[in-house]
């Protein structure tokens, strides 16, 4: 009954959203064939304010494809919006104008060190933020216990990183208590649960997801996996947290984004779905396997770069252990992950090292004039 023609996509310009984009859209963004064809047929409206984390460039394809490069305005399919998400006035105009029926809602503040040094923006964005798309959607669909509906939806996209730190044994499950450790947790479960209060005090159709580790095309360079890639391209060194036996649990962006777009399609309303990639590596092991993989694209040292390894104080909070069962998706929905640790992760190393532009503008804040460039002659 969902409808899901006009789709508003928060936090679009930003690593998982731009990927989930491209695969609405039918293109892959690692340069291979994707899994499967999500058919597709509307709107999105893609809704970042584009901090630092959000760069417009990466939708350029999408844009010149069913955007301002589609001759027909008919015809139009891809939309952006540079609004801040707290913007009460604007997001409601974005509601109206665009008659959205569907919202995804990627955007937040996701790096934990930065929540550690500058809480505010993670409570602002992550907490206020989707407090003003709830109530939003609530007012706009009309929604109530005694007006329910089942045509229209509000998933919220969280994070494992909600239930707290494992021990050595055991998994989280949809049913696990919450225990958040840092800023960026604890903001994530405060979202979670204003969600939640949504559908059992107001009616909000709504589905949640919480997802392990994300990695792939378009991540942005502060981030593990992309930056341990682009120091050893530039002979820096690899910092370590502690001794590196923290244990994470790694998915493919493009597995996530078929997970969310199952449940979009076919998740049970009020419910929430783990999603993980059933993947756990200490990180001192997964640093190691991308020295190796690293070292073999580029004809570098591989133990020249393991030299640059240096290991450094723990940061506050610093969960143990985190691993999914996603027992729940995989029965209800049907989903699995297709994508191999070992196949992703050189897809991930010959992305980073095939698309030195994108990164060198991010280095260089290049990236923060995308929106001048693309719309100031429009």
């Amino acid at each position: 009954m969902r409808k899901l023609k006009n789709v508003l996509v928060t936090g679009g310009a930003g690593f998982i959203g731009s990927n989930f984009i491209h695969y609405l859209f039918g293109k892959s963004t690692s340069g291979e064939k994707a899994f499967e064809d999500a058919n597709f047929s509307g709107r999105i409206i893609n809704v970042d304010c584009l901090t630092y984390a959000g760069n417009g460039e990466t939708l350029e394809d999408i844009d010149k494809t069913f955007g301002s490069g589609e001759k027909d305005p008919s015809k139009r399919r891809y939309f952006f919006e540079k609004v801040n998400i707290c913007d009460r006035s604007e997001i409601e105009r974005i509601f109206k104008q665009y008659d959205i029926d569907t919202v995804v809602h990627f955007a937040a503040e996701s790096h934990v060190d930065r929540s550690i040094l500058g809480p505010e923006t993670f409570i602002k964005t992550n907490i206020f933020g989707t407090y003003t798309l709830l109530d939003v959607a609530r007012n706009y669909w009309g929604v109530s216990l005694d007006n329910p509906r089942d045509d229209v939806l509000f998933h919220h996209i969280s994070t494992d990183e909600v239930y707290g730190s494992l021990g050595p044994t055991g998994y989280f499950t949809e049913t696990t208590a919450y225990d958040p450790r840092s800023p960026y947790s604890s903001s994530k479960a405060s979202s979670d649960h204003l969600v939640m209060a949504y559908y059992h005090t107001y009616g909000l159709p709504i589905t949640l997801s919480n997802c392990t580790n994300n990695y792939g095309p378009y991540q942005f360079p502060e981030k593990l996996i992309p930056l341990m890639i682009l120091n050893m391209q530039e002979k820096k060194n690899l910092p370590v947290y502690g001794e590196g036996k923290n244990i994470r649990d790694w998915i493919y962006v493009e597995d996530h984004n078929r997970a969310v777009w199952l449940i979009l399609n076919n998740g049970k309303t009020g419910e929430k779905y783990n999603i993980g990639g059933e993947n756990e590596w200490q990180n001192i092991t997964l640093l190691d396997k991308l020295i190796e993989l690293t070292a073999k694209e580029t004809g570098m040292s591989e133990s020249d770069i393991k030299s640059t390894i240096t290991h450094v104080k723990d940061r506050p909070g610093h969960d143990q252990r985190y691993a999914i069962d996603c027992t729940k998706i995989k029965t209800e929905l049907g989903w699995e992950r297709k994508m191999s640790f070992e196949q992703g992760l050189l897809l991930t190393v010959k992305w980073n090292l095939n698309n030195k532009d994108w990164i060198n503008h991010i280095l260089s804040g290049e990236y923060l004039n995308w929106v001048e460039k693309n719309y100031s002659k429009r």
